[in-house]
């Protein structure tokens, strides 16, 4: 599938257990200037078999977005067709290999979703990925449940596989040619500030973007911010207050 016309091609890459749903304001942003699509990363147990069937989805150039995993998708996107990705956006997320204690960890939540189902999952692990003032926030937590519960014990079991078995990208981020977003929640705690500023440093001319007042799910705690950031980074700002000044003219036309 190619896009049609002069229209780049985004791919939204979504994180552990996510799915479209999390990039529904920013999806709504873009397509007025870009072809957009969202992958599935749901039967997959590696990060390279991710990023290979991200690849498949498109003919040609990419522009690569994603939020925590899908980011590390990203990356291994660069790494395996270089050639493709022409600009790469980095959310929320890291760079390390696995961490000392890790498996045994994420072991105790592939436990609890076999044994007591993805609502236990979802009611241990989700609090945690957002700001800490909006842990008992229902309005937003409430549809991250339910994005949860529509996925399997099985395809969490395959994803913490991926997570478990990634690849430490440090050595990479020198490689990155392409024009590179890397954007946190301040107050993300599962991947910190610091982590991006780091990566930031290590990926030539990146550009790091904070968004304030947000946990982990930056994408569903502050989707203007995050949709703001993007259109202005991808240069479409321009493109969408000429197509509203053209809209308003020709309104004014009509009257």
């Amino acid at each position: 599938m190619t896009a049609g016309g002069d229209r780049p091609t985004i791919l939204l890459l979504p994180g552990l257990l996510c799915d479209a749903s999390v990039w529904a304001a920013q999806a709504e942003a873009l397509r007025p200037c870009a072809h957009v699509l969202i992958t599935d990363f749901s039967e997959h147990d590696s990060l390279e078999a991710m990023a290979r069937s991200a690849l498949a989805m498109v003919e040609g150039p990419i522009i690569a977005i994603g939020h925590s995993m899908g980011a590390r998708v990203a990356m291994e996107m660069v790494h395996l067709a270089p050639e493709r990705i022409v600009m790469l956006a980095l959310i929320d997320t890291g760079i390390d290999s696995r961490r000392e204690g890790e498996e045994a960890k994420r072991q105790v939540l592939v436990d609890l979703a076999f044994s007591e189902g993805m609502g236990a999952l979802a009611d241990r692990w989700l609090p945690p990925m957002v700001h800490a003032d909006r842990m008992e926030d229902r309005a937003l937590l409430s549809p991250l449940k339910e994005m949860v519960v529509r996925a399997t014990p099985e395809q969490h079991q395959r994803q913490i596989r991926a997570l478990l078995n990634r690849p430490n990208l440090v050595p990479r981020l020198a490689h990155i040619k392409c024009p590179t977003l890397v954007m946190v929640g301040r107050q993300d705690r599962w991947s910190p500030l610091a982590q991006h500023e780091e990566m930031a440093t290590q990926i030539p001319d990146a550009e790091l973007v904070i968004i304030e007042d947000s946990g982990h799910m930056t994408l569903l705690e502050q989707p203007e911010q995050v949709s703001n950031a993007l259109l202005r980074w991808l240069g479409f700002e321009n493109k969408l207050a000429g197509a509203h000044g053209a809209a308003a003219m020709e309104s004014r036309h009509h009257g």
